[in-house]
């Protein structure tokens, strides 16, 4: 079973769940999570001789959430990881991130190359940075009610998560997964798009959402919202780093049935190669939507530890 601990990160507490001995591999979790998005992970990686290490990340669980939205850019949470790695004593580690997570992992191991021994992201694909910010493309996209522009509204999707964290979990887990039926009708805010479902998938437990629902009863949700407050921000911070590519060995694993897959260009695996030059592996997961490695435990855990033991 993972243990747990607090760690000083960057200035901050962190929380981390950790199991196993030997090369260390952190899993970064997304949004709205926690280490236990890889509750799978842990024992599988570890009997494989890993040390697995899943932090709560900045703004979540039983880390410190910054009052200051400015304390959430890219660059904090790539801190973050570069201080956990020390902070764990070690110099180097596999970082494997999701939703969120992944792009806190591409950018690790674009900026500090000679801290990953690899990289794997699930969900979210490497984005190359455009020539407008991001914000501003997504409105041009898709227009004004896009749930990332919703989300820059300071207390708004704060307080409607916020009032049922149980509704707001049986009705995201589910209805962002693969099992997710379509609603007749969107109804106000984030949680319309998704109705609530009579009863959960297979991958999915009471006993799970439980546990997030404690989580986020205690911390609220606007630390990781602040994620999403900053993206324009990192799109600036991150203009020095422009057409660079992602040097060491990486791998990427998604679902078919994922939502993040209409964000990104339909010939996404044919341009993988060009940001990641040391691609190992590509995982489309049939059927699977985007809590990947919750809803397809066995095939994530099978790719990551093929592209470990491959390292």
């Amino acid at each position: 079973m993972p243990q747990h601990r607090e760690l000083p990160v960057n200035g901050i507490t962190m929380h981390v769940a950790e199991e196993g001995e030997g090369p260390l591999v952190l899993l970064l979790h997304g949004f709205p999570e926690s280490w236990y998005s890889w509750r799978h992970q842990f024992g599988p990686l570890a009997a494989a001789g890993y040390r697995v290490v899943a932090p709560d990340q900045r703004g979540y669980g039983g880390t410190d959430r910054p009052d200051d939205v400015d304390a959430y850019t890219i660059l904090h949470l790539v801190g973050d990881v570069v201080g956990l790695i020390a902070a764990l004593g070690e110099r180097e580690a596999v970082v494997v991130g999701h939703d969120w997570g992944a792009p806190v992992a591409w950018h690790t191991a674009q900026v500090r190359p000679d801290l990953v021994r690899g990289v794997a992201g699930l969900s979210v694909p490497p984005m190359p940075r455009g020539s407008v910010p991001p914000l501003v493309a997504a409105r041009q996209r898709f227009g004004d009610d896009f749930y990332q522009l919703y989300f820059q509204q300071p207390g708004v999707a704060d307080a409607e998560l916020g009032r049922d964290p149980r509704a707001a979990f049986r009705r995201t887990l589910v209805g962002l997964s693969g099992d997710a039926v379509p609603p007749s009708s969107r109804g106000e805010g984030f949680l319309g798009a998704f109705p609530d479902p009579e009863e959960l998938p297979a991958w999915l437990t009471e006993a799970d959402v439980d546990a997030f629902v404690e989580q986020f009863d205690r911390t609220g949700f606007t630390g990781g919202l602040n994620w999403y407050r900053n993206i324009d921000r990192n799109w600036e911070l991150t203009a020095p780093w422009q057409d660079a590519v992602i040097t060491p060995p990486a791998l990427f694993v998604t679902g078919d049935r994922d939502l993040v897959r209409g964000f990104s260009p339909p010939n996404l695996f044919e341009l993988l190669p060009g940001t990641l030059p040391n691609l190992r592996g590509v995982h489309d997961l049939a059927g699977c939507g985007h809590w990947t490695q919750q809803e397809r435990a066995d095939d994530v855990n099978r790719a990551l530890l093929e592209f470990l033991d491959g390292l």
